[in-house]
């Protein structure tokens, strides 16, 4: 297939891109590569994939990776009108994988525009572009963000998610909406995946794992918010890729009644983690303790997450099951290797 991967340059699109061109599909990669987070890990992680910072940093001209023939990166704003269309009309994409977002919940207090102009009008526009384009299939990121108050353990995805406490959240939710919209108005086949706490190697720095790695070994206190009593599911970065990989090939009439076109799947581990036996698996590789600063929780957080992932055992045949031991000893020998510790 050729597949179009929005936030190639992220966490999770990088290696979804990866992954899908080394089972021979052909991929477009398409980033803004904004300064989120530092840029650096952005454009290394291009390099990865045979782009480079170069050729990152050049807007709406398409650069052709030297290590993989069929990746091409493009730097472009979901947001833009005129361009995206364009894209489109001359890839004739087979599916969408829409991972671009502004991330992060306790940013979106500070910055809520970013939220609007990233996931909610960009997400209408990769809609728009999917329906005049007879996209066979679009596949986007949710979060686990969506189940805000849900008080139900674990979270299904047949869960009320009517409820969220932060910006993100309701954007992700709002996406949710707007994916069912247009699956029944224009019988645009859609799949969201909610996704879990990801870790692992080439990680986002905003996350809690590479948080309290960087402060450890730095010196510094780590911020353990509601006092340590939170607990996540914390899924593995492998495990997120084989899962959306999956749902990208398998195309949704084949798993659907063909009236039906809209789909949510949790991907999480089907576990909950306490926050400190997390960081006891992260002082126990760095053979250091954390200086703990305690902390009340933060606005937009909530106390647990746990993924009910039976929909995706039932449609797919696959559960995530990476132990957050063998997770965060990857991460760490990673984070080692990247910053040469």
């Amino acid at each position: 297939m050729k597949v179009l991967v929005t936030g190639a340059a992220g966490f999770i699109g990088f290696y979804v891109s990866k992954v899908l061109l080394e089972k021979g599909h052909e991929v477009v990669g398409l980033d803004n590569v904004n300064d989120y987070y530092t840029a650096d890990l952005k454009y290394d992680r291009l390099n990865e994939l045979g782009i480079s910072k170069k050729e990152a940093e050049i807007f709406k001209r398409k650069s052709v990776s030297s290590k993989y023939s069929s990746f091409a990166f493009i730097r472009m704003d979901l947001e833009d009108r005129t361009h995206l269309p364009s894209l489109f009309e001359n890839e004739s994409f087979d599916a969408v994988c829409n991972l671009a977002a502004q991330a992060g919940v306790r940013y979106s207090l500070e910055n809520p525009e970013a939220y609007v102009d990233s996931n909610m009008v960009g997400f209408l526009n990769i809609l728009e572009c999917c329906r005049n384009h007879k996209i066979k299939h679009l596949v986007y990121a949710s979060s686990s963000s969506v189940y805000g108050l849900n008080e139900k353990i674990p979270f299904s995805a047949e869960d009320n998610v009517d409820h969220p406490i932060s910006l993100y959240a309701a954007t992700k939710k709002s996406n949710e909406l707007m994916a069912h919209t247009y699956s029944h108005l224009f019988q645009l086949p859609t799949t969201g995946l909610r996704f879990f706490t990801v870790y692992g190697p080439w990680g986002r720095p905003d996350m809690a794992m590479f948080l309290f790695t960087d402060a450890i070994v730095n010196n510094r206190p780590i911020k353990v918010f509601n006092y340590g009593n939170m607990e996540r599911d914390f899924t593995y970065i492998d495990d997120i890729t084989e899962g959306v990989v999956r749902v990208i090939e398998k195309p949704i009439n084949d798993r659907l009644n063909e009236k039906e076109y809209y789909k949510l799947y949790n991907i999480g581990n089907n576990n909950s983690v306490k926050l400190s036996d997390f960081i006891n698996e992260i002082e126990n590789n760095l053979e250091k303790k954390a200086e703990k600063q305690m902390l009340p929780i933060q606005p937009g957080d909530v106390e647990r997450t746990w993924a009910d992932v039976n929909g995706l055992i039932r449609d797919y045949g696959y559960s995530p099951d990476t132990p957050i031991k063998e997770g965060v000893k990857n991460f760490i020998d990673w984070y080692r290797s990247y910053y040469k510790i």
